[in-house]
């Protein structure tokens, strides 16, 4: 399964802003961002008026690298948000946020996208009573979302921190059991990270 694996803090320098892929790491003064804020490169520090296109493109590739997710996935993503009703960059953050690993970052069981996904690829949930191992699977209303029965230390510890967490209001969390229902489907406002998604629509509808 393709995934990248290059520097973590690189791709937030290059989009110039945080996208939080490195978990707390991101909120400490350790974080990469706040010492070197210039894109990666010899003439990343460059001032540079960004074209249309080039707006567009950085717009996708953002997106893209917050929820974790390649090319050929994304632009698959955009037809179907394109053939759905409604509108389409709506429908595109709405079936990103559906994905299995990012409804366990919504719970807070994860620090990080990254981090949700290593956990579902290991199989620690399941959806339904079935087990789940696959990120990108949709969730729907009415599915459940639960910690797999373990003696992991580190699922109980995960479970156990999520009393702090805010939980969007599409997701009826049980603290105490490490358990989400999909209530509803997620809405436009739900999604906490500033997207211009309207620029991402332009850029594939050339």
């Amino acid at each position: 399964m393709a995934r990248y694996t290059g520097p973590s803090c690189k791709l937030c320098r290059r989009e110039g802003t945080k996208l939080y892929l490195k978990g707390e790491r991101c909120l400490s003064d350790k974080c990469a961002f706040n010492r070197r804020t210039a894109a990666p490169g010899q003439h990343g520090a460059a001032k540079k008026k960004l074209t249309e296109y080039g707006m567009q493109l950085r717009e996708k590739q953002k997106a893209k690298r917050y929820y974790g997710v390649l090319e050929k996935q994304f632009k698959n993503y955009y037809v179907k948000a394109d053939n759905q009703e409604g509108i389409a960059g709506e429908n595109l953050l709405r079936l990103l946020e559906r994905r299995l690993d990012n409804v366990v970052y919504r719970m807070g069981l994860a620090a990080s996208h990254k981090e949700a996904r290593q956990l579902v690829l290991h199989g620690h949930f399941t959806l339904n009573g079935h087990k789940a191992n696959i990120p990108s699977i949709l969730v729907k209303v009415g599915d459940v979302i639960a910690t797999k029965e373990t003696d992991s230390t580190k699922i109980k510890g995960l479970v156990e921190a999520m009393g702090d967490h805010i939980a969007p209001k599409w997701l009826d969390i049980d603290k105490n059991a490490g358990v989400a229902k999909v209530i509803a489907m997620p809405e436009r406002d739900d999604i906490d990270f500033e997207f211009n998604e309207q620029l991402i629509i332009e850029l594939y509808s050339k």
